[in-house]
C-alpha cells in the first residue's frame, strides 16, 4: 500500500530532525535495513545497510554544525518524494575535503527519497551544490 504524502513527510522531517541535532543513531533508525545511500560525488561511493551510511554521518557531523533544512518545494510519487532544501549552518570541519574555519555556510539539496512498505526510508539519493560550496569556502 502506498504511503500518503503525510507518512512520507513526517518520516523525512523526522530524519533532517536528527541531523540537525547531530543524532548518528535517530538518523540511522529512520532508514531500512537494506537501505542504499547514495552521497552523488562522495569518495567512497553508495553505501549500503545502515552500518553502511553511518561513516557518512559520523564525517558529516564533524565537518558541518549548527545545520538547518528549509525545504523549498516537495514533490511526490508512489512511495518516493523529492526534496529541494536549502542547508545553512557552520563549516567548523573539512566539509566535502575542503577547509571550513568555521565560516558560515548555505547551499542547496536535492534529495530523492524512496520509502519501503514499513515508511523507512529505502534509498536516499543526495545532491549537493558543490559549485556553491566552492565559492563559500575558498581554499588558501
Amino acid at each position: 500500500m502506498a504511503l500518503s504524502r503525510e507518512q512520507m513527510d513526517r518520516k523525512i522531517d523526522e530524519h533532517f530532525g536528527f541531523e540537525q541535532n547531530d543524532d548518528v543513531a535517530g538518523v540511522l533508525a529512520t532508514l531500512a535495513p537494506d537501505v542504499e545511500h547514495d552521497i552523488v560525488g562522495w569518495p567512497t561511493g553508495p553505501a549500503h545497510g545502515r552500518e553502511g551510511a553511518r561513516s557518512f554521518y559520523e564525517a558529516l557531523f564533524a565537518d558541518l554544525s549548527d545545520g538547518k533544512v528549509e525545504t523549498v518545494k516537495r514533490l511526490y510519487g508512489e512511495n518516493f518524494l523529492v526534496d529541494e532544501s536549502i542547508w545553512r549552518g557552520k563549516a567548523p570541519g573539512r566539509p566535502f575535503g575542503l577547509e571550513g574555519k568555521n565560516r558560515p555556510l548555505s547551499f542547496r539539496l536535492l534529495h530523492v527519497i524512496e520509502y519501503a512498505e514499513s515508511g523507512d526510508i529505502a534509498r536516499e539519493n543526495v545532491w549537493i551544490d558543490m559549485a556553491a560550496i566552492l565559492q563559500q569556502l575558498p581554499q588558501d
